[in-house]
Formats: structure tokens, sequence, C-alpha cells
């Protein structure tokens, strides 16, 4: 059943009169709400609702949530949900397979669905173009030209049975399709000016291994010098200005974030601390903050005063709780957020600064209320060479920090981060009566190059007795049982855990691998050919005609 427009103080009240802990399964099934988006003008909302593996769009009014709409998108993975206008849902969903006549690996394949909210019809895009595929390679852009919505996608058209990543521009009013650019051979991105005019595209060379930026200059596409564009560059979007071209490269293993003026000028680097994560304004599509996970908890930064004044006001009406912006009106004032409390679980609000209220729009996961959460707390400790180390604790709810049975979780990656927010496999260990750590361990993202660089060479050495330095202080604390300790994990984190019963034999009682690197040579041989033949960033397969 679709339940929807439930105010959260109502859910967790009802929850918390349960005194034994959710089954097992409602940790381990998808999020009941996966993504929210609120319309142009801020009065509706569309919510992918999950029950199972199957999804529904709702479409309801933000202010009282009366239900618009309901569609049924089956078992297919909703990879993006946006509006164009306030009358069209634009969606793009994934589903992996090979395409008939096509030579191209098995795959991930994603097709983009226009919503009219008018007709109440579902339509798919792409599927009138010739001598193409009606997939598409990135996330629509949504611009407004003649005072109207208009729809860009990035799709696959043939040159000489060659697939070319080529743009295309779709009349809401018809979804039909109508090809406006053509990229080079190695095409990978686009960006447009807020006109929908495109200005350049970055092109990667799968023979000679060199990434090109060509900007439109004058009406003609020129290559664009830098001196550091050998390495893995990203095309992110306009810059501050909104004429600009804001990029992406690394840089020994540091991101760096500069702008391209429209004469193809480098700025400096903007040095944004770290950002991971950049805003753009949603209608003149600049640059116009970011986000960064500074320690435990993330934060925005805004260029305008008035926008970080705004966003400061939303993120005190919830303390000591992580608040992330999933999506805001075109004049910034009404806005979804999701709201991860280390006691309560996670939840999303609709925001309205004009009535300076906010309503609850129900849980992430419907079935887990307060005490289905179990309380999550940072640990600090150093390793055995001294480098100072991270983590968190979750603790079983109502038990005494005290010779706790323990399981260990590496984080996959290894090049990622564990955060203080909710983690759907630790609570659902901690809600059976066990503590579970989580170690950044050197080697993982978040904390600088240093600390990310400090794991190269390191899988099953330190990066690994990182982990069981954790569990040492645990151990010496008297909070966990140390004969009584499994680790567990996923992708490199299966690694870590095959090791800890191999490498390190003796110090757990049971390990689990999930999905686990097992082969280095063969994933190292792997990564060299995927690098060599489509550039590192670019991860749509490479498509030629049979």
């Amino acid at each position: 059943m679709f339940r929807l427009g439930l105010l959260a103080a109502a859910v967790w009240a009802v929850a918390a009169s349960f005194a034994c802990a959710a089954p097992l399964e409602v940790y381990g099934r998808l999020p009941n709400i996966e993504r929210v988006a609120i319309s142009p003008d801020g009065s509706a909302l569309c919510i992918v609702w999950t029950d199972g593996a199957q999804r529904r769009l709702i479409v309801q009014t933000a202010a009282d949530h009366k239900l618009i709409g309901a569609f049924d998108v089956g078992a297919a993975k909703i990879r993006s949900v946006q509006w164009a206008g306030n009358d069209h849902v634009i969606l793009t969903s994934s589903r992996t397979g090979t395409i008939m006549g096509v030579d191209a690996a098995r795959a991930e394949w994603r097709i983009a669905f226009d919503l009219n909210l008018k007709t109440k019809k579902l339509h798919g895009l792409l599927g009138d173009t010739a001598e193409a595929l009606n997939v598409v390679i990135d996330a629509p852009e949504v611009r407004v030209v003649d005072g109207k919505p208009v729809v860009y996608l990035q799709g696959v058209h043939f040159e000489q049975h060659q697939g070319v990543n080529t743009l295309y521009r779709i009349n809401l009013d018809s979804d039909a399709s109508k090809q406006v650019e053509v990229g080079f051979e190695g095409a990978r991105d686009w960006v447009l000016d807020p006109d929908g005019v495109a200005i350049s595209q970055l092109v990667f060379n799968d023979r000679s291994g060199k990434w090109t930026l060509k900007q439109k200059i004058n009406g003609l596409w020129r290559d664009t010098k830098s001196p550091t564009l050998d390495e893995t560059p990203d095309m992110l979007g306009l810059g501050r200005d909104g004429h600009s071209i804001l990029m992406r490269e690394l840089k020994d293993g540091e991101a760096d974030l500069r702008e391209v003026s429209p004469d193809g000028t480098w700025g400096a680097p903007l040095r944004l601390q770290e950002a991971d994560e950049v805003i753009f304004d949603p209608v003149r599509h600049n640059l116009i903050g970011y986000y960064a996970l500074v320690g435990d908890r993330g934060h925005y930064t805004f260029f305008d005063p008035a926008d970080q004044a705004l966003w400061d006001g939303v993120a005190a009406a919830y303390p000591n709780q992580g608040v992330e912006l999933m999506s805001w009106s075109d004049d910034h004032r009404k806005m979804v957020v999701r709201v991860d409390s280390a006691t309560e679980g996670v939840a999303f609000a609709v925001v309205n600064l004009d009535t300076r209220q906010a309503a609850w729009l129900g849980g992430e996961y419907e079935k887990i209320g307060p005490m289905d959460v179990a309380p999550v707390k940072p640990v600090k400790f150093k390793a055995a060479d001294g480098l100072e180390l991270s983590g968190y604790l979750t603790a079983p709810r109502g038990k005494d920090l005290k010779s706790l049975p323990l399981i260990v979780f590496p984080h996959g990656g290894p090049a990622a981060r564990d955060d203080l927010g909710f983690d759907w496999w630790a609570q659902a260990m901690a809600s059976r009566g066990y503590a579970v750590l989580q170690v950044n361990f050197r080697g993982s993202d978040g904390y600088g190059w240093k600390f990310l660089s400090a794991g190269f060479g390191e899988w099953g050495r330190k990066m690994q007795t990182d982990i069981s330095d954790g569990v040492a202080v645990l151990a010496k604390n008297g909070i966990v049982d140390p004969h009584r300790v499994c680790i567990a994990g996923g992708s490199y984190g299966g690694y870590a855990a095959l090791a800890g019963v191999t490498v390190q034999n003796g110090l757990y009682r049971c390990a689990a691998s999930y999905g686990g690197v097992t082969a280095l040579r063969d994933l190292l041989n792997d990564i060299a050919d995927r690098d060599r033949w489509r550039g590192e960033r670019y991860e749509e397969p490479a498509l030629r005609l049979r």
C-alpha cells in the first residue's frame, strides 16, 4: 500500500509504541521514499515511492499533500527526477542488458520519459530519432526558451556505424525530438548556456589517451588549451557568472575547480575547501554554492549572503541533525530537505520560507521509527604507527557499552568514507544486539590527499591493521569482547573481510564478503583496459553497430 503525507510526529509516535525491534528485513528493503523533487513554483512534489522492488511516481500538492496523480513505473531503477515547468516531470530509469544489433557489452542503459501532468500520460523520449538509439548518456537538462520549458538530452546517433554523443532538443507539447548538435568523435559531455545553446563539449581521444575541451567561440568549435587537462577532467556546468564553464580536474590526486571564460581563458583554482558537490541555480543554472563534508557533518556554503542566511535558518531548525537540500523552487523560497537524526532515523520535510513553516512528508523507511534506530557516535584513535584515525560506533539501543559482541564493517572504495548518517546495514546488526565499528582507514576519501595517498600499496597491510587497531581500542576500553568479533563488507570492504581471516588469522571469529575483490591482478588489468579504451571518466559503453 502507498501511504504519503503523514506527519513525521505521528509516524514516530506510532513507531515508538513498539518495544521490540523491527523485523530484520525492513532494514534491508529499499527506502520507501527514494527521491523527491519540488516544482519550479513550489506548489507540487514528485516523489519516487518504492514498495519492495516496485516503484511508483506520486505527484501531490506541497502544501496539503493532496494527490494529483500516481503512476506505476515497475521495477526499473529511477536515476533522476526533475521538473520541466510546472506541468511536466522528466525522469530517467535504467535497466541492465544488451541492445540488439549494437556492438556493446552488457551494461546499464538509461531511458528518459516525460510525465505530462495535464494528460496524465508517461511517454518515452528519443523514440522518434533516426539512425539513433533511445538511450540517454547523461541526466536531462531543462531550459526555458521563449517562455516555455524545453528538455535537452544527450543521445547516441550513428555516424558511419559509430555511435556519437549527440545533443537533442525535446518539444514537450509533442515530445518530438530534434537533433541540435552532433559531437566530435569521442565527445563525452556537453554544457549548455541558460538559453539552451551548446557552448562546450569534452572530448576523449582513445588512441592518444588525451582529453580536449572544445568551446564554441564566435560560432565555431575551437580547442581550449589547458596545461593540466592530461588527467581526468569533469565538465560540471556553468561557472559563477553564468557564462564560463566550470571544470573539475585532478592534479596529483587533488580536485581543482576552475572556471573557463568564453574566450578560453582558464581561471585560477577556486579552492572551495574540498567541495563534494556543487550547487547550481535552478533558473540561471550558474554555480551558486557547494556542499562539503567537514568532519562528521556536511556543510553548505552559498556565495550570495541571502542564500546563505536562508539555508542557515533552515539548518538551525534541525539542531544536531544532518540536513540535506534535495530540491528547491525557482525563487529558493520553498524546498525539500532530508533530515538525518542520530536518534530518530531519516525523514523528509517540506520547508516554506514565506510562511516560516515546515511539514514532515514522511520517513525514508516507512517501518523504521525511533525505537528501531541505534545511537551512532564518532570515535577517534591512533593507529599503531601513530596516524590519527576516526570512525563510527553504532551501539545496540538500551544496552550498556560493556563487553558487546562486535561486527566490523570496512567501507568499499577504498577511496570513499563512512559518515555519521543512517546506515541500514549497521542499524540492522545493532538491532540484533551487536555493536558495529566503521573505520575510515588510511586511503579513505574526505581527509585530504596526504591521508588518501597513505593507503597506496597498503591493501592487506596498514589499511588492514588500521581497522583492527580500532577493534583493539574498543576492547581495551572494555566496550567490546575481543573474542566475539566478526568482519564483513562489500567491494573493497569484502576484500578487507577476507584479509581479516587470512592475512590476520586469529583476530576475527567469522567473515562475510559481498562482491569482494579477490583477484587483484585481474582488477588492475581490467581498470587499465577500461582507462585505455574509454577514458577514466566515461562510464557508458562504446557503441558500434554490428
